[in-house]
C-alpha cells in the first residue's frame, strides 16, 4: 500500500513508542545431553530438542559426518516453549567431548546455567504510527523496530517475520509500512519463545485500537469489529483466511466478560474516593494455526502398523515436548479405525525409527502431524476395506469400521472382529499385512522477496479481556479475571486444550505483570526463580475460556493449532485495562509496583522513539 495515502485520508493519527523486555522459558527441566560415539564412529544424543531432524542434519554439518551415521533419541522433555530450536554450544561441547575421550559425556545445566546460558524472548524498542477515519475505518501503520540480537544469533533476527504479520494483517489495514533492525549486543542472545515476537507486535498494535477508538468517540468493542476480518478475506500480505472466527472470538468475549457495561463503569469511577481502582480490557490476536512455511519443507510422515489383535503402532515424527500430542493423534487415528484409545501405542522419539517431521513450532503439531496421522490411517481402513469387501459381497463404501468391528455401514451390523480379520488376512494363503505410510505437506507457501506469501495453511484468532485492580497507593496490579474466546477450528481434546489455554495466559500474565530478566552490563543479576518471579499460584485469576469452533477445511478434523495463541494478548489487554482503571497510558512492560506508581504520578521517563532506519545493500 502507499502509506502516505493512508495518513492523508486519516481524521485521526496516534504514534507511540513501546518498550518489550526481556524473559526467558523457565522450563521445569534444564537443558541438557548425553552424547556417545560407537566403535564405528556412529554418534548417539539423547537431546531435549524439539526438532531432532534438523539436529541431525546440523551436527552432521559440524562434524562433518554423514547425517546417516547420527541417531537422536529424545527422552521426555519438560518442557520447551521454543527454547529447544536450535543447536547450543553445550550440545557440541558435549559431542567433541565425547569423540575425543571415547567415552559418554552428558551435560546438565543447573537452574543457574539455564538462566545464564539459554535463549530469550527479545527485547524491543517499537514506534508505531497509527491512523483511523471517524468513522473507525483503519486507514494505515508504519512501523519501526529495533530488536537487543544479543551477542550471538539465534532466531532473534527473524522475529520480524511474525511481528510485520501482526502489523499487516491483525485487523484491515489497506496501508503498511515496516522498517526494522536488529543489533548486535553484549547481552544474552535472542531466541524463539511462544509468540515468537507477536506479543511485542501485539502490545503495540492493541493499544492503538483503544486509544484511536477513544479519539473518535466510539467504543473499543464496536471499533474492532469495524475493523476484523471475515472467512475468505486476504490481507495485505497474502495471508487467506479460508476459516476466520475473529468476529466471534470478540463478540463471545465481550458478551461472557460483560466488557462494555464494566468499561464505562470503571472509567467513570476513575476520581472516586479510595486507592483501588478496576478496570477491564480487550485485545485480539492473529497467528499461524497450521505451521509456517520457513523450511523447503513443513511436512510430517507416519507409519502405522495394525497387528493381529487389532493394535495400532502409530509411529510419527512429531515430537512430544508436554503439549498432548500424542493424545491428539490417537484420538484421531481411533476415530479413523473404530478403535479404543488403548488400542493406540505412539512411538516418536527416535530418529532411527520415525519418519522426518521439520519439528515442533509454529502451533504445527495438532495440524500436521495430525493429517499425516489420518491420512495413514485411512489408507489402512481402504486396505480393510479393499479386502473384505468380496468376503462379504459388498462394494467397499458399504463398509465402516466401529466398536472394534467391520460393519455395514447402513444398517451398522456387525460383520466381523477387526482383530479376527486382521489375522484371517496373515494367515491366509496369501498373507499380508495392514502396514501403511503417509506425508502430509500442507498448502502454505513460501513468502516472496516482498514478504508476501500464505505462509500458513490456517490462521487462529482471540480476543481475551482482562480485569485488574490497581492499588494507586503502591502501584500493585491485580488480575482478576481473564474472559477469553479462542478460534480452535475444532475441539478434539477438550481437557488438553483447556490446559493450553491455560498455561498461555498464566504465561502471559507473567509477562505483564512480575517476570523481568534483569541484563546490567550484559550480566544477568537475577538467575533463580527466587528473584526471576514467575506467576505463582495464589496470584492466577479466573478464568473463562470459551472456543470457537469455524471449522477449518485444511484442519485435521477440522482444528487448527492454538498452542502458542493464548500468551499473545494478555499483556495488551492488560495495559487497556491499566488505563481503564487509571487514565494512565503505560508503554513499557513489565507493570511492576515500581512502573506503576511511577507512571501515575508522572515521573516515568517516556520512551525514546525508534531512529529512522536506514536500508543498508545486501
Amino acid at each position: 500500500g502507499d502509506v502516505a495515502q493512508g495518513e492523508a485520508e486519516s481524521d485521526v493519527v496516534v504514534e507511540d513508542t513501546f518498550k518489550l523486555h526481556y524473559v526467558t522459558h523457565c522450563c521445569m527441566g534444564v537443558s541438557g545431553i548425553l552424547a556417545e560415539f560407537d566403535a564405528s564412529g556412529n554418534l548417539l544424543m539423547y537431546s531435549n530438542t524439539q526438532v531432532p531432524f534438523l539436529h541431525k542434519r546440523e551436527f552432521a554439518d559440524y562434524l562433518n559426518m554423514d547425517p546417516a551415521r547420527i541417531r537422536i533419541i529424545q527422552p521426555p522433555i519438560g518442557g520447551g516453549f521454543g527454547s529447544k530450536l536450535d543447536i547450543y554450544p553445550f550440545e557440541i561441547i558435549s559431542v567433541y567431548l565425547a569423540r575425543a575421550t571415547g567415552r559418554p559425556v552428558k551435560l546438565l545445566f543447573n537452574r543457574e546455567e539455564e538462566f545464564l546460558a539459554s535463549p530469550t524472548r527479545q527485547p524491543v524498542l517499537l514506534t508505531l504510527r497509527s491512523g483511523c477515519k471517524r468513522d473507525g475505518t483503519l486507514t494505515f501503520r508504519s512501523v519501526r523496530t529495533l530488536h537487543d540480537n544479543g551477542a550471538y544469533t539465534s532466531w532473534g533476527a527473524t522475529t520480524p517475520f511474525v511481528m510485520m504479520q501482526t502489523f499487516s494483517s491483525l485487523y484491515r489495514v489497506p496501508h503498511c509500512d515496516y522498517h526494522t533492525l536488529a543489533v548486535y549486543t553484549n547481552n544474552p542472545y535472542a531466541g524463539s519463545f511462544r509468540g515468537y515476537g507477536n506479543l511485542q507486535a501485539t502490545f503495540a498494535v492493541e493499544a492503538h485500537m483503544d486509544q484511536m477508538a477513544e479519539a473518535i468517540g466510539m467504543d473499543p468493542l464496536a471499533f474492532r469489529q469495524k475493523n476484523a476480518q471475515l472467512q475468505g478475506e486476504v490481507s495485505g500480505q497474502g495471508m487467506v483466511f479460508r476459516s476466520c472466527g475473529f468476529q466471534d472470538c470478540l463478540t463471545s468475549a465481550a458478551e461472557r466478560s460483560d466488557f462494555a457495561h464494566r468499561h464505562a463503569e470503571y472509567a467513570a469511577q476513575r476520581n472516586a474516593p479510595g486507592a483501588i481502582k478496576k478496570g477491564i480490557g480487550i485485545a485480539s490476536m492473529l497467528h499461524v494455526g497450521g505451521g509456517a512455511k520457513i523450511y523447503p519443507s513443513d511436512g510430517c510422515g507416519t507409519i502405522l502398523k495394525l497387528d493381529d489383535f487389532g493394535h495400532v503402532t502409530l509411529i510419527t515424527g512429531a515430537s512430544e515436548i508436554g503439549q498432548g500430542s500424542e493424545t491428539v493423534l490417537s484420538q484421531l487415528v481411533c476415530e479413523e479405525l473404530g478403535l479404543p484409545m488403548s488400542a493406540v501405542t505412539v512411538v516418536n522419539n527416535d530418529t532411527d525409527i520415525t519418519p522426518w517431521d521439520v519439528g515442533v513450532h509454529a502451533s504445527r503439531t495438532t495440524f500436521i502431524a495430525g493429517n499425516s496421522a489420518i491420512g495413514a490411517a485411512r489408507k489402512a481402513r481402504d486396505k480393510i476395506f479393499a479386502a473384505a469387501a468380496p468376503r462379504f459381497d459388498c462394494a467397499a463404501d458399504d463398509l465402516a469400521l466401529r466398536d472394534g468391528h467391520i460393519v455395514r455401514r447402513a444398517s451398522g451390523e456387525p460383520l466381523i472382529e477387526i482383530a479376527r480379520f486382521l489375522r484371517s488376512l496373515h494367515f491366509s494363503d496369501r498373507a499380508e499385512l495392514v502396514m501403511t505410510t503417509f506425508y502430509y505437506e500442507p498448502p502454505s507457501v513460501h513468502q516472496d522477496k516482498g514478504f508476501k506469501g500464505d505462509v500458513s495453511a490456517a490462521y487462529a484468532w482471540a480476543a481475551q479481556v482482562v480485569e485488574v485492580e490497581v492499588d494507586t497507593d503502591t502501584g500493585v496490579v491485580r488480575m482478576l479475571k481473564v474472559t477469553g474466546a479462542h478460534d480452535v477450528g475444532r475441539v478434539l481434546n477438550r481437557l488438553g486444550i483447556e490446559g493450553q489455554i491455560e498455561g498461555g495466559i498464566v504465561m502471559g500474565q507473567g509477562y505483564a505483570l512480575t517476570e523481568n530478566l534483569l541484563v546490567e552490563n550484559g550480566n544477568i543479576r537475577n538467575p533463580n526463580f527466587r528473584d526471576y518471579k514467575l506467576v505463582t499460584a495464589p496470584e492466577i485469576p479466573e478464568m473463562d475460556i470459551a472456543f470457537i469452533e469455524s471449522m477449518d477445511g485444511e484442519g485435521p478434523q477440522g482444528a487448527k493449532g492454538v498452542g502458542e495463541a493464548p500468551a499473545i494478548c494478555i499483556a495488551a489487554a492488560t495495559a487497556n485495562a491499566i488505563y481503564n482503571a487509571t487514565g494512565v497510558r503505560i508503554t513499557s512492560l513489565p507493570f511492576t509496583p515500581e512502573r506503576v506508581y511511577r507512571a501515575l504520578h508522572g515521573v516515568l521517563p517516556p520512551v525514546p522513539p525508534v531512529p529512522p532506519i536506514v536500508e543498508r545493500p545486501a
